[in-house]
């Protein structure tokens, strides 16, 4: 990549989607000459360079966990380039860390040599054929043994392989990391050559994190072909909406949740199926606190970060219906004795939003059905906007406090209400 590396500042290569028509990507483009890194809808850029880094790596961690090739298939009618391939981003992170993490040094094997010494492994079946030893007694005794010497063998074909590997890792992504670049590689690309070699020594090896390397380093040399080295390639996809859903998910829902399905049944005069089951209404989420039931819906709508848009950005009465069918099942069906609330969860950037709000949650609108009287509190569905920085960054581990934050949020209005 003909990125200038001197002058280059990764800030200017970041943007924040605003999830309209051709500006819905999220993930990273770039080409020979130019890179460029999409954030999701409300995120917040930190202002330091070093976090900054840290946030492009972790978006790249969030779409390799809760995306699939499926999802990262563009809308090549919005795409800049006719010819783009989909990236296998996560094998080129992997090589440049493993770089890294060996403090700058290529992967090599050892070759062993052999010495006269009274330290250091014995090669006992070399001992007893070179040396000759001390009767004592009724043993024999080597005062010099042969020792297995292992030394690095940084000619071989693997050390060479890898280190094409880095060099071409850091072509395409090294600007994530630094300005400078490790040494060109002294071999010739070969792509069968190079991956009949990674085969057979990841069939030989019992170490995991050579496994790793081996494994992405075969991913970037089957895809960087002939065909492809020139193109523009792209990590990332237009429907971040479900990523969206799949985070809200991770963060608050049961693993369960297809018991919380409502069914609708139909029963044929003229046929044989008699209470047949049709598909089922399926809500994005289902949390449980504090002994009360939570019926929550990830939208990746445009309200949380532009509520000039008005009502017209947030979910509408198709969507609203749903959710107050979903309450209306886990209310009669599952939760007889508990409270039942509902929630559309939306993003938002809590460092600079208009609402005046400056936490991770917020509580922004509240939609109800008019053919529902006297509504009960699933009946009234709360619009909670999220900060989602937050959101991508906090995915994993555990979230006990997160769901108590957004209870209270999703409950404000009945509290006041008492």
């Amino acid at each position: 990549m003909s990125i200038d590396r001197e002058h280059f500042n990764i800030r200017d290569h970041c943007h924040v989607n605003k999830n309209d028509d051709g500006d819905r990507f999220v993930g990273v483009k770039a080409d020979s000459e130019n890179a460029m890194v999409y954030f999701p809808l409300g995120y917040e850029l930190p202002a330091q360079e070093d976090e900054l880094r840290r946030d492009i790596k972790n978006l790249f961690q969030v779409l390799a966990t809760f995306t699939d090739k499926t999802d990262r298939v563009l809308e090549m009618d919005k795409f800049t380039a006719p010819q783009s391939v989909d990236f296998p981003i996560q094998a080129y992170l992997n090589v440049i860390n493993y770089y890294l993490d060996h403090n700058g040094t290529y992967y090599t094997e050892t070759e062993a040599t052999y010495k006269i010494d009274t330290k250091g492994k014995t090669d006992w079946n070399r001992t007893i054929k070179t040396q000759t030893p001390m009767i004592q007694g009724k043993s024999l005794l080597y005062l010099n043994q042969v020792v297995r010497v292992s030394t690095p063998d940084n000619t071989r074909l693997i050390t060479r392989i890898h280190k094409f590997c880095v060099h071409e890792s850091f072509e395409r992504i090294g600007w994530l990391y630094t300005t400078n670049k490790p040494e060109k590689p002294d071999i010739a690309f070969e792509k069968n050559m190079f991956v009949a070699t990674l085969r057979a020594k990841l069939g030989s090896t019992n170490n995991d994190n050579d496994k790793t390397l081996f494994r992405s380093m075969i991913a970037m040399i089957e895809f960087r072909d002939s065909q492809t080295i020139d193109k523009q390639f792209y990590f990332g996809t237009d429907k971040f909406e479900t990523v969206w859903e799949k985070l809200i998910d991770r963060f608050f829902g049961e693993t369960n949740k297809e018991d919380f399905f409502p069914h609708a049944q139909w029963t044929e005069r003229y046929g044989k199926n008699k209470g047949k089951s049709a598909s089922a209404l399926e809500p994005d989420s289902i949390m449980i606190y504090d002994g009360k039931y939570y019926v929550l819906d990830a939208k990746y709508y445009r309200y949380g970060q532009f509520p000039d848009y008005g009502v017209t950005s947030l979910p509408q009465s198709s969507d609203i219906n749903k959710q107050i069918t979903y309450g209306q099942f886990v209310k009669r069906k599952k939760a007889i004795d508990a409270s039942v609330f509902n929630a559309f969860l939306m993003p938002y950037n809590k460092a600079d939003n208009k609402f005046q709000i400056n936490a991770t949650y917020g509580n922004v609108a509240e939609a109800t059905g008019d053919w529902v009287i006297s509504p009960d509190t699933y009946e009234r569905i709360q619009g909670i906007v999220i900060d989602t920085r937050y959101l991508l960054k906090n995915y994993d581990g555990s979230h006990e406090s997160d769901k108590r934050e957004l209870s209270a949020v999703i409950e404000e209005p009945f509290i006041v209400a008492e």
